[in-house]
């Protein structure tokens, strides 16, 4: 009896109690208590953050509850914009209170899922390889939960999360999301009209402005070693929404192996995701992703990457015409 007793105590020792994560109401009432939090775990203080910075129009990249890289530069750019003072902390006392005034709406809302969303069809997997993927039919998502994260700017760890021991594949089911809808439009009713890009190498942002006034901010990838983006000022060609993507083995990219071209059809999980901005340099351009969590962290061909959200704003204040700036900083700016 005594070593049965034993046995179950170690087996106790070695089960790790279940985490529950932030929910609805936590989020929304999270106040930033004057210690910005650790990096490597959801804190609902990060996820308000992050949802009132995409609402602002600072792009956090992917919303996950974490103050990572994107969230620091989208933190730091907005305290700038907003004439705070900026440090090596990007989250201080006064840049939540000037967040949080830029909207009092909850910054998590419930949704129900369609039937949209869970139609499909969907990928079974999505192939690591780009010859892979010219047999397929479409890029699509892999999952109603890959689909719904997308659509609310989150990632899918962020989600689930959020909405413990739900699958996502049910139409009618209520679930807790990012409230990331803006308005696009000025206060007097007009659009603003994106007239210059400015894309910094080394920070790896991207920022669009009308005229002198800034009005979007990005985390980016942009380019590498292999294929480094262009320098000086090319300008905006062409607007594409749901691109084919063609490959030329004069890319020569070292993950490639054909030596042949090959087309890979349209979806948000194409390798330029759902829009490609072409720029007035043969075979650059800005474009989506089909993994938005990669974002400034991973090397691109030459290109700007952006996450399919951010792109998709992007594109619709862009005309054709417009000047895409690429400068360069000491790397000492990169953070």
């Amino acid at each position: 009896m005594i070593r049965v007793l034993v046995g179950i105590v170690l087996l106790a020792c070695l089960v790790r109690p279940v985490v529950a994560g932030p929910d609805a109401a936590t989020v929304n009432k999270a106040e930033f208590r004057g210690r910005a939090p650790a990096d490597d775990k959801i804190h609902p203080v990060i996820v308000k953050a992050q949802v009132l910075l995409d609402r602002a129009n600072f792009s956090p990249g992917e919303i996950d509850g974490k103050l990572g890289e994107n969230a620091e530069k989208a933190l730091k750019a907005f305290a700038e914009a907003k004439g705070l003072a900026v440090n090596k902390l990007p989250l201080t006392s006064e840049v939540w209170g000037a967040l949080v005034a830029t909207s009092a709406d909850a910054v998590i809302v419930d949704y129900k899922i369609t039937e949209k969303d869970v139609k499909g069809p969907f990928l079974k997997k999505l192939p690591a390889k780009m010859e892979d993927m010219k047999s397929l039919k479409a890029l699509r998502y892999t999952s109603p939960r890959e689909a719904i994260a997308e659509k609310f700017h989150m990632s899918e760890t962020l989600l689930a999360a959020l909405n413990p021991g739900k699958k996502f594949d049910e139409a009618g089911l209520t679930i807790s999301v990012a409230n990331v809808a803006v308005s696009e439009t000025k206060p007097n009713g007009t659009k603003p009209a994106v007239t210059r890009v400015e894309v910094d190498k080394s920070a790896q942002t991207v920022k669009a402005f009308a005229n002198s006034e800034l009005i979007f901010f990005f985390p980016a990838t942009v380019g590498s070693e292999e294929k480094p983006t262009p320098s000086g000022t090319l300008k905006v060609v062409s607007i594409d929404v749901s691109p084919y993507y063609r490959y030329n083995p004069d890319y020569k990219f070292k993950e490639v192996r054909s030596r042949r071209a090959f087309t890979i059809k349209p979806g948000p999980n194409n390798p330029v995701g759902i829009y490609w901005i072409g720029l007035s340099a043969e075979g650059y351009g800005i474009h989506g992703t089909s993994n938005p969590s990669k974002v400034s962290k991973a090397e691109s061909h030459g290109c700007v990457r952006l996450t399919n959200w951010d792109v998709d704003k992007l594109a619709k204040f862009l005309k054709k015409g417009a000047e895409v700036s690429f400068i360069e900083r000491a790397a000492a700016n990169r953070k």
